[in-house]
């Protein structure tokens, strides 16, 4: 740990208004901190890592959220335990550098170091564009990676430097390239526009309306437990019930939807790594919005503790395999139904051995019932062939 400990400042709970309860074992009687004079706690495999990143110049129109990373620990050290077998480590946050690009640096080198421990991060900014350095720590591991987006924007804006708003693209232009499939959950037409909707179907990307995700949260349970990486911008929750944020929108998610996703994230095998971003303690209303996605995490932790294990890729045993002849398409499409959770996957084919050792964690792709309904009709899920020709194309 020592590697990493010249990135990182402590945390000190006294700071953070944190008393024990009478009543409930809480999280922060648990969590094992880094504090001042104290080493740095070691990393618990299989277990949850919580990191602070104090850094808001990358922020577009929403300066001073660098100081969302303790108001949020504020809330969620007072909650109550959600599991026994909890195990969560709180590094501190990173240091910040002289320069944006520094900060990207250290934050890189601590996200390799805690994916190569074994550990799940859940990451505190600051603005979005920190899932940029993020996702330079999977690069940094040579793991390749699916990025979930909660946010109403596509984040795809040509800028000369990285910013909230630019971050994917940049991901995109990386060479060589680590990302392999990117969905946003969520997203709000008038703040996107037709050209960057087109240019997400072009990239073989997903895209789905905030209007139609609300309408089918089982959709939104299958694009979230197929991410390695889910990235939240706060302000993709409607303004009433996340004031804390420099661009809200009146639209949006409410809060129990977003409580709902991270129990989703929470219960995906895949998940290694949740971001939280662009919470701005200056324009929140009595801690609403730090309050609010405290008790988010609150249930991605419970989610996390009570993960299936169930992927078929990984315990054929847990699942129902079902077989879709497809005459119209002159092929048969593999379904997997868990017995464990009744969840869905589809198995996407890829013809070339070359890509199929590369990306033999990808093949197994989380569906919905629906998508096996739709394949009984003869038709093949949308999902599946953005899928396939991503590994064919």
């Amino acid at each position: 740990m020592s590697s990493i400990k010249k990135y990182l400042s402590p945390v000190n709970p006294d700071d953070l208004g944190f008393y024990p309860s009478e009543y409930a074992v809480t999280l922060g009687s648990k969590i094992k901190a880094y504090i001042p004079g104290a080493n740095v706690p070691a990393m618990p495999k299989d277990g949850l890592v919580l990191l602070g990143v104090e850094e808001d110049r990358g922020a577009i129109g929403n300066v001073g959220c660098a100081s969302a990373p303790n108001e949020i620990r504020r809330y969620l050290y007072q909650l109550a335990l959600p599991s026994n077998n909890t195990k969560i480590v709180d590094l501190g946050n990173i240091l910040i550098g002289q320069i944006t690009e520094d900060t990207y640096y250290a934050l890189s080198e601590v996200v390799a170091a805690v994916l190569s421990k074994g550990s799940t991060l859940i990451l505190l900014g600051g603005s979005q564009d920190l899932t940029f350095a993020a996702y330079k720590g999977y690069e940094k591991i040579k793991r390749i990676v699916n990025i979930t987006t909660i946010d109403p924007r596509f984040d795809l804006e040509s800028t000369d430097e990285t910013s909230s708003r630019s971050w994917l693209r940049n991901i995109i232009m990386q060479t060589p390239n680590y990302l392999f499939f990117h969905s946003n959950v969520g997203y709000q037409t008038y703040y996107v526009g037709q050209p960057y909707v087109k240019l997400m179907d072009e990239l073989k990307f997903d895209a789905y309306r905030l209007g139609e995700v609300q309408h089918d949260m089982e959709r939104t349970e299958a694009l979230i437990r197929n991410a390695d990486f889910i990235s939240v911008d706060v302000g993709a929750i409607r303004q009433s019930d996340a004031p804390g944020n420099g661009t809200p929108s009146p639209h949006g998610f409410y809060g129990e939807e977003y409580c709902q996703m991270m129990h989703f994230a929470g219960m995906s095998d895949k998940t290694s790594c949740l971001g939280i971003f662009e919470c701005n303690p200056m324009f929140d209303n009595r801690g609403q919005t730090a309050n609010m996605l405290a008790q988010g995490l609150w249930y991605f932790i419970e989610g996390f503790y009570n993960r299936k294990h169930d992927n078929p890729q990984l315990n054929p045993q847990t699942c129902k395999h079902y077989i879709v002849q497809s005459k119209e398409q002159g092929i048969d499409i593999d379904f997997y139904k868990s017995k464990l959770s009744d969840r869905w996957w589809i198995e996407v084919p890829c013809e070339r051995e070359d890509l199929r050792e590369i990306y033999s964690d990808k093949l197994m792709l989380p569906c919905t019932y629906a998508d096996y309904e739709m394949a009984m009709q003869g038709e093949l899920p949308a999902i599946w062939w953005r899928y396939f020709k991503r590994l064919n194309g």
